[in-house]
C-alpha cells in the first residue's frame, strides 16, 4: 500500500530564499547579495543596533523577569507604544479611546490576524494588493478565506514611478466594500511611494467606494530617517475619519529579525466597539498561535517609552537610512558617469531599503552568472546589499547588463 503523503506536489521554490541559497552556496570572492530584505552594515554584516544591546544587557541582570507566557493579546506597553508613534502622541483618536493595539507575530502574523479578522469576523470577501506587491500579502489573503483578489495598477514601468491614474481607475471599479492593502511608506518591492497630494486622491477613491484600509507599516523611521514623515498617509487617513486597521513590523527599524515583533492597531469610530473586537482576536490568536513573544516585545517597550534609550534608537534608524540614501546617490552617479543606457533618476527616486530597478530577469541572469550578483528576477535589488567596497563592480555589471541584453524600456 503507497503512502498517502505520494499525492503530495512539489510546490514551487519561494524566490527570494532560493536566490539566498544560491549565494550561499557561491564561492566567488567578489560575490553580492542585494536580494533577501535585511540591513548590512557597510562590511556587508548584520547590525545589532547598539541601544538592542544595552537593553539585552539591562534584562539579563533583572531578576524579575522570567519566561512566563505573555497574554494572548501580548505585552501592553509595547502594544501602547507601538500605537502612538504610528498615530502621535497628541493624537485625538488615543485620547477619545478610539484605538486598540495587540502584539503580533512581526508584519506577517498582523497581516494574517488581520485578514481572518476582515474575512471571518467582518464578513469581507474581496481584497486588493498593488502590482507589484510583496510576495506575501496575495497568500496571507487566500489562506484566511478571501476568495476575490483584485490587483490595482502601481508600478509605471515607462517612468520607473507611480501609475497613479491606473491605480486610482482599479480602485473605483473594484467592488464595493472590498479591503485594500496599502503600503504605509517604502513600498514593497518598488521603493515608490505616493505624494502626499497623490495620498489624498486615493483617500478619496477609497472613500467613494466604500473600501476598507489596511495599512502594512514595515519600515516606519527606516524609510526617511524620521518617524513622523514615514506615518503621514497613516495619519492623514486616520485624521479623515477612515475606520482601519495597520500592522507594523519590528524587524527591520530594530533589527529584530529573528524576534518576530509586531503590532496590529485598530482604529475605530466609537469605543464601545473595542471590548468584542479585543474578544474576538483573542479567539483567532489562541486558535493560531496560542500567544506571542516575550523577549523583543520587551526590548522593543522598553525603548519606547524611555526618552533616552527613543532618542538613541532615533539615531539608529537615521543612521541605517541615510546609509541606504549614500548606496542609492553612489549607485546613479556610477551608472551615469559609465553611460549606462537609459534614465537612472529612479535609483534616488524611490525610497526605502529596495529599487525596483528596472533590470529585466535576462539581465538579472546575466549578472549572477557572470558577475555572481544576485538579485529577484523582477529587477528589485536590497540596497543595503550595496557597500563603498562594491559599488563599483555592481554599476559596471548592470552597465555590462543592460548593454549587452539590451530593453527598449530602461
Amino acid at each position: 500500500m503507497g503512502s498517502l503523503f505520494n499525492e503530495v506536489q512539489q510546490a514551487p521554490p519561494i524566490e527570494v530564499f532560493a536566490v539566498v541559497k544560491a549565494f550561499n552556496d557561491d564561492t566567488h570572492e567578489k560575490k553580492v547579495n542585494l536580494s533577501i530584505g535585511a540591513y548590512r552594515t557597510n562590511d556587508s554584516k548584520p547590525w545589532v543596533l547598539p541601544v538592542v544591546r544595552k537593553v539585552e544587557k539591562e534584562m539579563a541582570d533583572n531578576d524579575t523577569l522570567n519566561h512566563e507566557y505573555l497574554p494572548i493579546l501580548g505585552f501592553e506597553p509595547l502594544a501602547t507604544a507601538a500605537s502612538r508613534i504610528l498615530l502621535g502622541a497628541d493624537s485625538p483618536l488615543l485620547k477619545e479611546g478610539k484605538v486598540t493595539a495587540v502584539q503580533v507575530l512581526s508584519g506577517t502574523g498582523g497581516l494574517r490576524v488581520a485578514a481572518d479578522f476582515l474575512g471571518k469576523i467582518l464578513k469581507f470577501e474581496n481584497f486588493m494588493y498593488s502590482v507589484p506587491t510583496w510576495g506575501n500579502h496575495r497568500l496571507i489573503f487566500l489562506h484566511s478565506g478571501f476568495k476575490e483578489p483584485k490587483p490595482y495598477r502601481y508600478w509605471d514601468e515607462s517612468t520607473k514611478g507611480l501609475n497613479i491614474d491606473g491605480m486610482l481607475e482599479d480602485i473605483r471599479s473594484a467592488p464595493d466594500r472590498s479591503v485594500i492593502i496599502l503600503h504605509a511608506c517604502a513600498h514593497n518591492p518598488t521603493g515608490v511611494d505616493p505624494t502626499q497630494e497623490q495620498w489624498k486622491l486615493i483617500a478619496d477613491a477609497v472613500e467613494e467606494k466604500h473600501h476598507f484600509p489596511l495599512f502594512d507599516s514595515a519600515y516606519q523611521g527606516f524609510a526617511s530617517g524620521d518617524l513622523e514623515k514615514d506615518a503621514w498617509a497613516i495619519r492623514y487617513f486616520a485624521e479623515r475619519g477612515f475606520e482601519m486597521l495597520v500592522t507594523q513590523s519590528f524587524a527591520k527599524n530594530f533589527g529584530l529579525y529573528n524576534e518576530r515583533i509586531g503590532n496590529l492597531t485598530l482604529i475605530v469610530k466609537d469605543p464601545a466597539v473595542i471590548t468584542p473586537i479585543r474578544s474576538q482576536l483573542t479567539l483567532l490568536v489562541r486558535g493560531a498561535y496560542s500567544n506571542p513573544p516575550n523577549h523583543g516585545a520587551r526590548i522593543v517597550a522598553r525603548v519606547l517609552n524611555d526618552d533616552a534609550l527613543f532618542a538613541e534608537w532615533k539615531g539608529a534608524i537615521k543612521t541605517m537610512s541615510d546609509r541606504i540614501k549614500e548606496m542609492r546617490t553612489g549607485l546613479k552617479e556610477r551608472l551615469i558617469k559609465l553611460g549606462t543606457p537609459g534614465t537612472w533618476e529612479h535609483i534616488t527616486d524611490q525610497i526605502g531599503m529596495f529599487s525596483f530597478t528596472g533590470l529585466s530577469a535576462e539581465q538579472v541572469k546575466y549578472m549572477a552568472e557572470k558577475y555572481h550578483i544576485y538579485l529577484l528576477s523582477s529587477g528589485r535589488v536590497n540596497m543595503c546589499g550595496l557597500t563603498t567596497h562594491n559599488l563599483d563592480y555592481v554599476a559596471e555589471a548592470i552597465h555590462d547588463a543592460v548593454t549587452s541584453i539590451p530593453k527598449a524600456s530602461l
